[in-house]
């Protein structure tokens, strides 16, 4: 069964297929998850037109290739932010046990003594 959405978006939600128009282009697109075709083709539509605003280029190869670059940056800084976070709750955490163990060793010590 096929259901029209916003912006001219067509759903067939027994092939799992989306018609998306990404800068004016249109796109037969396939997944297990429609909504999130759905999401991402409007991400990358947004981002084409935010880099056709900013540089007025009217090169949509050179628009696409401009924001996947966009993308790509936005994905490499949040993976170095998370990648660099999980090394710093790392660090916290042996600090905390370093710290942890201390207080232990020191309630022995005077339950020995």
């Amino acid at each position: 069964m096929a259901t029209a959405t916003k912006d001219s978006t067509v759903k067939d939600t027994q092939s799992g297929s989306v018609r998306v128009e990404i800068f004016d282009q249109g796109y037969n697109l396939r997944g297990s998850d429609p909504e999130y075709i759905l999401k991402l083709a409007e991400y990358v539509d947004a981002k084409m037109r935010a880099v056709a605003e900013a540089t007025n280029t009217i090169d949509t190869v050179r628009l696409a290739v401009l924001a996947a670059l966009n993308i790509a940056d936005e994905y490499h800084l949040l993976k170095r932010t998370k990648d660099g976070g999980a090394t710093e709750y790392q660090k916290r955490a042996h600090l905390l046990a370093d710290a942890l163990d201390e207080v232990l060793r020191e309630n022995e010590n005077r339950k020995a003594g």
